[in-house]
């Protein structure tokens, strides 16, 4: 046999796949099936699908046949090797009779027969008989086994009578309630002349019909289920009595077969050859008698195989269809679009799940419970803008890049939203305004440096006497920015007793903006020691006597102890968190490590907020850029 190809194997799994075979229910409501079953088969070719329905059904049949069928082929087989195995024996019976007889020299026995030898061939008569008797036996037993319909039959014909008296009795029963409960409905007609439905008389008259009615379904249930265990009982009945007759047989032919093998030891010395001789014409005369018998069961059991019918048959054959029935493009299409849109929806709702970062001012203040004191763009959110050279006819386009926003625009959305800080920080305290206030953030690079610059510009732009401070003595950055150089600053006042003189030589004033610049100045190897000294607070103080406003710009507070240090120093602190960016447990353990050294938080600035995703601060900022500012004066 050749192996399949992977062709083959693939052809032959798309057709299984295509191939359905499912019972027909009662109704599309119901779950009971029916008695038959449909075959379906799906393929592009119609003709096709129609033909491979129709022989999947003949061939059913066919097998069908051929399975019911297989019973009686056996008993069949049975009998024919039981038949060949006589013939064999026959034939070398009658061989060696007549060799014996030649050697012997005897043609026939003459003289007396001993007693021996007469009871011999008597129990050689019997022995024969209770073979044929047993093989008798186990041929019924092993047809019956080997086929259910005969044993149904022998099952029918001796419980006919029994099933025939509970018929005619159910019959008889069924007549005498239906004329009873007729003769009651009749009552009940006369009785609604008079009465109505729901009266007593007419009430019992349907109690007596329902009792006649539920005695005759009782009595029907029984007679049933007493015939159906009767043919269950007769059945078991039948082979019992079979396996018992059998049992008897080869028990009886077993105690024959020892007296005469005990019988034969006897006469064995008496004229054994005559004795062999005789035994030997009993013996081929007794299975040729056995022969005669089961050729006659032979052609019983051909003739009854012939007989039986097959209990499965085509309702009905398959069709080509005029219309295809797949695939169904439309429904297909829709789910896939409904699906989809399922999938966007919730994949979109899994990602702002997994989203733990701050984005907007609401969420500031329901996570922080701190009032947002103004939200900073960012840059490339900001919308563009035109500026006219002077002396030339060209616009050119102009995009702030520098951390000095608010100076290098002054009419910018930007330049408006530090403003709104301004105010607000302005307006935090009651009487007066913060003189020191510190900005700082939760991790590096959130824009605090950006946000402490601008803040400061915003302030000394109302005309007060503002001075910055850059207390990150670890990553400064308030030189660069003003490009001014950091030999000396915060760090050399702290590392030594400072006057007066010594804060105004350090001090530098931006000419620009106007603001005072207390630089890092060199990178101390302990940062945290010079920022928490008592020279610090001394300083602060000295410093808010000179200046209106002290901007000091720190290290992150979850990262380094310098800015938890400041803020217990300053009259308010900044958080500064960056939208999108800063995590939420994050920003909440800076301010419980602001909160714990009984620091005063003014509030949160949210830095660069992106505005095009946020439509009424975008509208707020492009109405402030269009109509709040005319003109090149500054307020």
């Amino acid at each position: 046999m050749r192996s399949p190809k992977p062709f083959d194997s693939r052809l032959r799994r798309d057709n299984q796949e295509n191939l359905g075979v499912e019972p027909v229910r009662e109704s599309r409501v119901t779950v009971k099936d029916t008695r038959l079953i449909e075959v379906t088969f799906t393929n592009s070719n119609a003709e096709l699908a129609a033909f491979v329905a129709n022989a999947i059904c003949e061939t059913f049949t066919s097998y069908n046949q051929e399975k019911r069928s297989g019973t009686s082929r056996k008993t069949s087989d049975f009998l024919q090797s039981r038949i060949s195995d006589l013939q064999s024996e026959i034939r070398a019976d009658e061989i060696k009779l007549v060799d014996l007889k030649r050697e012997v020299g005897i043609l026939k026995t003459t003289g007396e027969q001993t007693i021996e030898l007469e009871r011999l061939a008597g129990l050689n008569r019997d022995r024969l008989a209770a073979e044929l008797e047993r093989t008798n036996a186990e041929s019924d037993l092993l047809a019956v086994k080997n086929s259910p319909e005969k044993l149904r039959s022998l099952v029918e014909a001796a419980s006919a009578r029994f099933i025939t008296e509970k018929e005619n009795s159910t019959i008889n029963f069924r007549n005498d309630t239906e004329k009873k409960i007729a003769d009651l409905t009749a009552q009940k007609e006369k009785l609604l002349q008079e009465f109505k439905e729901g009266a007593d008389p007419v009430r019992e008259i349907d109690l007596q019909i329902a009792s006649q009615q539920a005695t005759l379904d009782r009595v029907i249930g029984k007679n049933n289920a007493e015939i159906g265990e009767y043919r269950k009982r007769a059945s078991e009945d039948l082979l019992n009595n079979l396996q018992t007759a059998y049992a008897k047989a080869k028990e009886k032919e077993s105690s024959i077969r020892a007296a005469f093998d005990e019988q034969y030891a006897k006469a064995q010395g008496q004229n054994s050859g005559a004795v062999t001789i005789k035994l030997l014409e009993q013996n081929i005369e007794a299975n040729k008698g056995f022969l005669d018998k089961l050729r006659e069961q032979q052609s019983s059991n051909d003739v009854s195989s012939q007989g039986s019918d097959n209990n499965i048959s085509v309702a009905g054959f398959a069709i080509p269809n005029n219309i295809p029935v797949g695939p169904r493009r439309l429904m297909t299409v829709a789910a896939a679009f409904l699906l989809s849109i399922l999938f966007g929806m919730g994949l979109a709702l899994f990602l702002e799940y997994l989203d733990d970062t701050i984005r907007t001012v609401e969420e500031i203040e329901s996570v922080l419970q701190l009032p947002a004191l103004a939200a900073i763009p960012t840059i490339e959110s900001m919308p563009k803008r035109k500026l006219l050279l002077v002396g030339a006819n060209e616009e050119v386009e102009e995009r702030p890049n520098s951390e000095l926003l608010i100076y290098s625009d002054p009419r910018s959305g930007l330049s408006e939203a530090y403003r709104q800080l301004r105010t607000s920080i302005l307006l935090s305290t009651a009487g007066h305004p913060p003189k020191s206030l510190l900005i700082t953030s939760s991790l590096p690079s959130e824009g605090k440096t950006t946000t402490a610059t601008n803040t400061a510009i915003s302030l000394a732009q109302t005309g007060a006497k503002v001075l910055i401070v850059d207390a990150d003595m670890r990553r400064p950055r308030l030189h660069s920015v003003f490009n001014i150089p950091n030999g000396e600053g915060l760090s050399t006042l702290l590392s030594s007793e400072s006057t007066d003189s010594d804060i105004t030589r350090v001090v530098k004033t931006d000419g620009g903006t106007k603001i005072h610049l207390l630089t890092s100045g060199p990178i101390p190897p302990n940062p945290a020691e010079l920022i928490g000294s008592e020279q610090m607070a001394t300083l602060l103080k000295r410093l808010q006597k000179h200046y209106t406003h002290v901007v000091i710009d720190s290290p992150p507070i979850t990262s380094f102890t310098d800015g938890v240090l400041i803020a217990s120093m300053v009259d308010g602190v900044i958080l500064v968190v960056h939208s999108g960016k800063s995590s939420r447990q994050v920003v909440r353990r800076a301010k419980m490590l602001l909160q714990d050294v009984g620091a005063r938080l003014l509030g949160v600035v949210l830095n660069n907020v992106n505005l095009r995703s946020q439509d009424n601060y975008y509208y707020y900022q492009s109405y402030y850029h269009r109509n709040a500012y005319n003109s090149d004066e500054v307020v």
